[in-house]
């Protein structure tokens, strides 16, 4: 029997600057999104970067996507939300929301500045990195506010509005679901302390978590914590969604898959940051059984990203042999 379980898919809005020559359109990503909806597949998402891993804009394509469609949920994972203004980005949100006929999502997340190119792209949207991740938490609350579509005003230490009304705004009655990015790997100290900020952060102020890191095992723990502390907020532990963003190649050829794999993880972060986190690499039977093992961990949605310049190839076994033992 299939898990209860929502599936989403990548879609190659980096890998279309990634190819060898420059694209004149993106027609390829389009392709795909309609694909995934055609074969019953829950939801697509897109990435997001400006300077450091350059992409296809997130918003602007997932309007894209939701004039092609018209049933497949619409993600961003995940979003580099202070990167942006809360007030433009709330009149997007809002825009998407309505065109999709209210199918919007976001996974957001904090952000790294572990590398040079990273740290420029702060620079460059003239955000201090340092301040990233409150940033993102006002960002987090204003969205909300703004969504309402009342009068709203909010004093922080980075935003400040009055009286702001915000249209339009989202077609869901409830606003556009936000999940943050949650990590759940190593056991030092700061890692630990990491952690628990990451879960309080998803506890007070977000709809869910996204993770990209945990083991099953680790998911399970993860999505435990948060829980416990949505009960400490005085929020329901039931009311919290999860998802898990799972990277893979398939490929008959085991070996064949793992190279590849490593080598478009260099190409695509400049280095291996999760290291043997990612996969499962290799045949479909290996993928179905990772994505069984999350979906048993309790994880609402698991969103597929191809770790390969073959998208379409791999999109297309995808499909064909590890979406309908998930079919409900």
């Amino acid at each position: 029997m299939a898990d209860k379980v929502q599936l989403g898919c990548l879609l190659p809005t980096r890998g279309l600057l990634l190819e060898d020559s420059k694209p004149t359109d993106a027609e390829s990503v389009l392709r795909l999104a309609t694909w995934a909806e055609e074969a019953g597949i829950d939801s697509v998402w897109v990435g997001d970067s400006l300077t450091a891993k350059p992409r296809l804009e997130a918003m602007t394509t997932l309007a894209a996507i939701a004039a092609r469609t018209s049933r497949v949920r619409l993600g961003t994972a995940v979003m580099l939300m202070a990167l942006r203004h809360p007030v433009l980005l709330a009149q997007m949100v809002g825009t998407v929301d309505l065109i999709s006929g209210g199918r919007l999502q976001l996974g957001v997340g904090v952000g790294g500045a572990f590398n040079p190119m990273q740290r420029a792209e702060w620079r460059n949207a003239d955000v201090n990195q340092r301040t990233r991740a409150p940033r993102l938490e006002e960002m987090m609350q204003v969205i909300k506010g703004l969504g309402s579509g009342q009068p709203y005003t909010f004093d922080g230490k980075h935003f400040q509005l009055d009286d702001v009304v915000m249209e339009p705004t989202p077609v869901q009655s409830s606003g556009v679901p936000v999940y943050v990015g949650v990590h759940w790997h190593g056991r030092g100290d700061g890692q630990g302390a990491q952690r628990e900020r990451q879960a309080r952060r998803a506890a007070r102020l977000a709809d869910g978590i996204i993770s990209i890191s945990a083991t099953p095992d680790e998911f399970v723990e993860m999505t435990d914590t948060v829980r416990d502390y949505y009960a400490e907020y005085q929020r329901n532990p039931d009311d919290m969604s999860s998802v898990m963003y799972m990277t893979v190649n398939l490929d008959e050829d085991v070996a064949r898959a793992e190279a590849e794999a490593e080598d478009w993880l260099l190409g695509y972060y400049g280095a291996n940051i999760w290291g043997d986190r990612w996969g499962p690499f290799g045949d479909a039977e290996r993928v179905r059984e990772r994505i069984h093992a999350y979906a048993e961990a309790g994880a609402d949605q698991i969103v597929v990203r191809f770790a390969s310049y073959r998208q379409e190839e791999q999109m297309q076994t995808f499909l064909e042999q590890v979406a309908p033992d998930f079919r409900r």
